[in-house]
């Protein structure tokens, strides 16, 4: 009787997880790509579920192993138009639902949680064991973004390598040599004249399913991994194109064993209830070893860095001393360059000096001149203005800003004005600070001395003066112009103050060597232009 009862038991237990095995458990769901939602048999376990692929960004793949049945859902999200959106559904590659608008009515409000509710509905429950169930679910207004979910119930297949081939140069450019069906271990000598190897795979439904890689069997480190395979470059005998992939030659640096894996890109731990085991996960990969001999051996890591720690210590060596003597060179040069720098500053001084004479004496003889015509008023106008010019001119400063220069010119020309009578303006550009912009003190005085005495002194209140400050880039640009009768440039003897501005300014192109300082002169019958630009300035 105890017996009886016993077997009764376990058919009853069988029986049920037979019925449980076979009913979907609708209270869990997994991604099944894109907008779908899959649910599974209650006691399904190895659920791969959601994996998408580099080279195939809208396609999904579920692996269903042990699986019988699967109920596919879409979900959309509230400001999705619905109306536009189509499937289609096969099942081996035959169609079962073909371009199926959505059943609106059929739509259910489902809150995935945090609030994110969905606009969700079934597409139906289908058989998958021993089945291959592929979804498309596109937009009709963007036909071409189709967003494609396979379900796999089938055993995933143990990819099998067809051949390999060496490529090589030849006269006429390269040719092949083919090893087919090779067997668990192929031995490969590879010439200068090989560059390239080629892998092929046989046709599968899923050969995006799979990666390659190849591993030095001696240091156990991936040389090369490719999860793209090619087409079209290869037939096979029932007219198919074949995959297979290129690898460089150069990626075996050195003789020796390597292994190759096919295998698929499932991601092994990411399922649910996952019960497999690495042996399990063995039975899906290939591996083959391939024996190469190099006829020119490469130098491996350590051997390169002994050499290459050699050639760093003789070029650091060599370099210290060649550093030496440029640093002994550039310290006399410095040297040479600060006394010849020195120098320019004494030779710049005196020229200054004989400039102050000069200025003061042509200034005292416009006083005496303004004393002999009786013109008492004017003198002492004359000889208030000349004394804030002396302390101007008699300061010791190299530079002064356009400010200061302002107002020497103008000091200066109001009081030439008492004499002659003759108008003038100083214009500068309004992106000029004049406060804060430096140059060599009384740069443009001598030029504008000249265009008074040389200029329009004769012309009386006919003469007119134009000083301008401009900048352009980084440059600045300083310009004297008159209207007077103008003066032979070539004959150079064209006043004191003109010859020692003229030294000043070489002077000055030997101090600031990172700037330019440039003159240009331009005379005729109707005026003379001094202009002065100095580069880099700004």
């Amino acid at each position: 009787m105890k017996r009886i009862i016993f077997t009764f038991l376990i058919l009853f237990t069988a029986l049920f997880n037979v019925n449980a095995q076979k009913g979907i458990d609708f209270s869990r769901t997994y991604p099944g790509g894109g907008k779908l939602l899959m649910r599974v048999d209650s006691a399904a376990k190895n659920v791969f579920y959601w994996h998408i692929f580099p080279n195939l960004p809208q396609t999904s793949f579920n692996y269903l192993p042990e699986v019988n049945n699967v109920s596919i859902q879409i979900n959309f999200r509230k400001n999705i138009n619905i109306t536009n959106y189509r499937y289609t559904i096969l099942i081996d590659n035959k169609p079962v639902v073909l371009n199926k608008s959505i059943d609106l009515a059929q739509l259910k409000d489902v809150d995935r949680g945090e609030g994110d509710v969905f606009r969700s509905t079934t597409l139906g429950t289908f058989p998958i064991k021993g089945k291959i169930i592929t979804t498309l679910v596109y937009d009709i207004e963007k036909a071409q973004d189709i967003d494609k979910s396979v379900y796999y119930g089938k055993p995933i297949p143990r990819a099998k390598i067809q051949g390999f081939s060496k490529r090589f140069k030849t006269e006429l450019g390269v040719d092949y040599n083919w090893i087919k069906d090779p067997k668990e271990k192929t031995n490969l000598i590879l010439t200068e004249k090989d560059d390239e190897l080629t892998l092929v795979k046989d046709v599968s439904d899923i050969d995006y399913l799979y990666n390659t890689t190849i591993k030095d069997k001696k240091t156990n480190k991936i040389i090369f991994k490719s999860t793209a395979w090619e087409y079209g470059g290869i037939i096979s005998e029932d007219h198919k194109a074949v995959p297979y992939i290129k690898i460089d030659k150069n990626i075996f640096k050195k003789s020796g064993e390597y292994e190759i894996s096919i295998q698929p890109s499932i991601n092994w731990t990411n399922c649910r209830n996952c019960d497999i085991s690495p042996k399990e996960i063995e039975k899906y990969i290939t591996r083959h070893t391939l024996s190469i001999t190099l006829d020119e051996e490469n130098y491996t890591k350590k051997e390169l860095l002994i050499y290459a720690l050699i050639v760093a210590f003789s070029l650091g060596l060599i370099f210290l001393v060649i550093l030496f003597f440029i640093k002994k060179r550039n310290k006399k040069k410095l040297v040479e360059n600060e006394q010849q720098k020195n120098m320019a500053k004494i030779q710049l001084n005196s020229i200054r000096s004989q400039l102050n004479p000069h200025f003061l004496f042509n200034a005292l003889s416009g006083i005496q001149n303004l004393m002999n015509k009786n013109e008492v008023d004017n003198a002492n106008k004359y000889l208030s203005k000349f004394a804030r010019l002396t302390r101007n001119v008699l300061d010791d400063k190299e530079l002064i800003s356009l400010s200061q220069e302002k107002t020497l010119l103008d000091d200066y020309l109001q009081m030439e004005q008492l004499r002659f009578g003759f108008t003038y303006e100083i214009i500068s550009s309004e992106n000029l600070d004049l406060a804060n912009i430096e140059i060599p003190s009384m740069l443009l005085q001598p030029f504008v001395e000249n265009a008074v005495k040389h200029g329009i002194a004769k012309k009386g209140i006919d003469g007119k003066i134009s000083i301008t400050f401009m900048k352009q880039a980084k440059d600045l640009m300083l310009s004297v112009t008159d209207n007077g009768n103008g003066f032979d440039i070539e004959k150079q003897n064209i006043g004191l103050g003109l010859q020692l501005s003229n030294s000043r300014i070489a002077l000055l192109n030997t101090i600031y060597k990172e700037n330019r300082f440039i003159l240009a002169m331009q005379s005729t019958t109707k005026g003379t232009n001094i202009s002065l630009t100095i580069t880099d300035w700004l």
